[in-house]
């Protein structure tokens, strides 16, 4: 058995909890507590502040990879949209748009293993407009791309780079076999050498056992995260898993509150899948989490902006500036 409250005062006092500790916790049999605990441990370490972020589809489909959860992959027949990249002015209107309803970050997402360089000059000249003209962090997540072409996005205002791991390191080569974790964990490096900011996640509910998750977790803590997305797996028909089965409230529950005590001080954030449980985003809000993906996703719809804001305020955050 282990003390719920001497854990959580020793996590906040700097306590990393092991990997047997967080099997524990996910195998107890009061979510609520373990919930409460997490949330008291953001609390106290995070505050109230709730960090809010929008995305860009910026180019859909067409994608060499074959990770089976993803409905732009080219070797899966799904009903995605595919095009090249978007309009500048379409990219910096929704950018101006979300700084005016208060969204803190703004992501410019690309599909495919990594953004060609004709494409990346591209999307650094519209990073460098949405700089400029809009009150908002710029962020990317064009893949796995090298230390140069990252500096690039660096020099034209790119704040933060996301690059998910997915799942974890036992995990991931069932799911994808056209790169590997590896390929990810250099790229997120290579970032970090630049000292940029890294957002990085994964899916929950492709099969994994409890441990892959708890594995994830203590993976992101182990590259120095702090801006974890959390996914909740939308089966995407004609994916491998579109008939995956759908997780429990209280799996959903325990695994925010468990990535909150392995990751005590990092921004935990809502990502995809969220309207699949939206009977218990509030008590997700109490177990942990304090940031969010807001707006449309990248194939599925997302929450709306003012929808969010009005809930988490509710809740009892603030949205960060």
């Amino acid at each position: 058995m282990i003390d719920l409250t001497d854990l959580k005062e020793k996590v906040i006092a700097g306590y990393k909890i092991t990997r047997d500790e967080a099997i524990v916790l996910a195998g107890s049999n009061n979510t609520e507590v373990l919930c409460e605990i997490a949330n008291e441990i953001r609390e106290t370490l995070m505050g109230n502040e709730f960090d809010l972020c929008s995305i860009i589809n910026a180019k859909s489909g067409k994608c060499s990879e074959n990770c089976k959860w993803c409905a732009q992959s080219s070797h899966f027949k799904t009903n995605v949209n595919t095009y090249d990249l978007v309009d500048k002015q379409t990219a910096v209107d929704l950018a101006k748009q979300n700084a005016d309803y208060g969204v803190n970050k703004y992501s410019f997402v690309t599909s495919g293993k990594a953004l060609s360089n004709k494409d990346l000059d591209v999307l650094c000249d519209y990073i460098q407009e949405v700089d400029k003209t809009a009150e908002i962090k710029v962020c990317a997540s064009m893949g796995l791309l090298d230390e140069a072409r990252l500096s690039q996005l660096k020099a034209a205002g790119v704040r933060r780079y996301h690059c998910n791991i997915e799942t974890s390191p036992k995990n991931f080569e069932k799911l994808c076999t056209t790169h590997t974790l590896e390929d990810k964990i250099e790229t997120i490096k290579a970032c970090q050498k630049l000292g940029m900011e890294v957002c990085s996640g994964g899916i929950i509910g492709m099969g994994e056992t409890v441990e892959d998750r708890i594995d994830m977790a203590l993976l992101l803590r182990d590259l120095g995260i702090k801006s974890i997305p959390i996914n909740i797996l939308n089966p995407i028909p004609g994916t491998p898993l579109e008939d995956s089965a759908k997780l429990t409230d209280n799996e959903i529950l325990t695994t925010i509150a468990i990535f909150r005590i392995i990751n005590p001080d990092a921004w935990l954030r809502f990502a995809g899948g969220r309207l699949l449980i939206a009977d218990i985003q509030d008590k997700a809000l109490r177990s942990g989490v304090n940031a969010a993906i807001t707006g449309d996703l990248l194939t599925t719809t997302g929450a709306t902006v003012r929808e969010d804001i009005k809930r988490i305020k509710a809740t009892g955050f603030t949205i960060l500036k």
